[in-house]
């Protein structure tokens, strides 16, 4: 069965923007592209696993995340890295959510759908709640990447991340899961 990266969206892998809702806000991380395409030629497959409220709090449709997520997989298609599947919890954290993080559901999802070995994937995310939704699905480790919000996560709730790495970005992330 193969093994998984799932990656938190903003903040992870583009740069955070408050409820960024507009293909041309989107900004990748450098080297993020290149990361992603070591993993995905180490036999990884890719997921993207992204809370957006902004449909729920009524900035902004589903409709405006899709183009987002379409501009961002063509960014990305560029590099050669192919997404498997994006999945989108659009509630605001208020409403019941089925996938919503830190529920690990659309891992799950994931898993049936694509036949996965959770305990040999990843999530890789820039708040708590990636990571308690790897840790809720049973994936093998968590990645607090230190762009988006993961500095100040750092900083501020270190007790809540003992069993987390802790790396720069994406790149980084990408070296420790490789072992180089």
């Amino acid at each position: 069965m193969p093994a998984a990266i799932f990656l938190d969206r903003d903040g992870t892998l583009i740069e955070e923007r408050n409820y960024l809702s507009r293909p041309d806000q989107v900004v990748v991380f450098p080297g993020a592209g290149a990361a992603l395409k070591c993993l995905q030629d180490a036999g990884f497959k890719l997921f993207i696993v992204s809370n957006q409220s902004g449909v729920g709090r009524g900035y902004f449709t589903l409709e405006d995340v899709e183009r987002v997520n379409q501009y961002l997989s063509t960014l990305l298609g560029k590099e050669g890295v192919r997404v498997e599947k994006i999945y989108v919890a659009p509630e605001a954290p208020e409403m019941p959510s089925r996938g919503r993080k830190p529920s690990p559901q659309f891992l799950f999802d994931a898993r049936d759908e694509f036949g996965l070995d959770l305990a040999q994937s990843h999530m890789i995310g820039d708040k708590l709640i990636d990571l308690e939704c790897g840790w809720n699905a049973g994936v093998k480790q968590c990645i607090l990447v230190r762009t988006g919000y993961g500095a100040e996560l750092e900083r501020t709730k270190k007790d809540k991340l003992a069993r987390a790495i802790v790396v720069d970005d994406l790149a980084a992330a990408a070296r420790r899961i490789l072992g180089l």
